[in-house]
């Protein structure tokens, strides 16, 4: 977690929490990104259009995995934290997308030992995660004096990836959630960062394949929202 000198100086500002989200694009015809509406009871972005995602849980560090994140997506997510802590949030985003969605990424497997009872759910579907298919493409630190503050990954992924999805699967934070276009993505009520990171999705559809692209990371600097670059 980064706390800015900004936020040193402000008494009672609340430290941001690890978190991590999930961007889901499907390429089959115009590209379409997974996104639900928030529940209109949430603390936090309540009525907001989001992608699938949460806060880390201790759970997630614990998790094994044959296939971990590709080396330049480590080094990126790893910035400022632990390798150990940073595959945690790439798996906290696939975790998230479960609960939220009913999707589980990875393919079909031995489940490793866990006592997380959201793991052993997952688990239960004879998939386990694998994390070479993610990219990390953005990260954002909540600015100071909100309800709620976290320090979130953006992780993107084929569709491709997807090995199962359950059916009549909701969750009371995510609500309906679908594919969109990027047009029909724009046209809802969405959280600016989130407007921001649909830029970034399309920058990235647009890539011709093996460019290395680096990561906006916003955060609160002496006194305005800052943007610089994790390579």
């Amino acid at each position: 977690m980064v706390m800015t000198d900004d936020e040193k100086l402000v008494p009672g500002t609340l430290r941001p929490k690890d978190a991590a989200t999930l961007i889901l694009v499907r390429r089959d015809g115009e590209p379409r990104v997974l996104m639900g509406c928030r529940s209109s009871g949430m603390v936090f972005m309540a009525n907001k259009y989001v992608f699938p995602g949460g806060r880390l849980d201790p759970g997630d560090q614990r998790i094994q995995v044959m296939h971990d994140l590709r080396p330049e997506v480590m080094a990126r997510a790893a910035t400022g934290i632990t390798t150990s802590r940073a595959r945690g949030l790439a798996l906290a985003a696939i975790r998230e997308t479960f609960e939220e969605t009913g999707i589980l990424i990875g393919e079909p497997g031995t489940a490793p030992r866990t006592r997380s009872p959201a793991w052993v759910a997952f688990f239960a579907h004879g998939i386990v995660p694998r994390l070479d298919g993610l990219d990390m493409i953005a990260r954002a630190i909540t600015p100071p004096n909100r309800s709620r503050r976290f320090d979130a990954r953006f992780f993107m992924a084929d569709a491709g990836a997807i090995a199962h999805t359950l059916d009549g699967t909701g969750h009371e934070e995510l609500l309906k959630p679908s594919w969109l276009t990027l047009t029909e993505a724009r046209a809802l009520d969405l959280p600016g960062i989130t407007r921001r990171v649909l830029d970034e999705v399309e920058l990235r559809l647009s890539d011709p394949p093996g460019t290395v692209r680096p990561a906006p990371f916003f955060r609160f600097l002496r006194g305005k929202t800052q943007e610089t670059w994790l390579a």
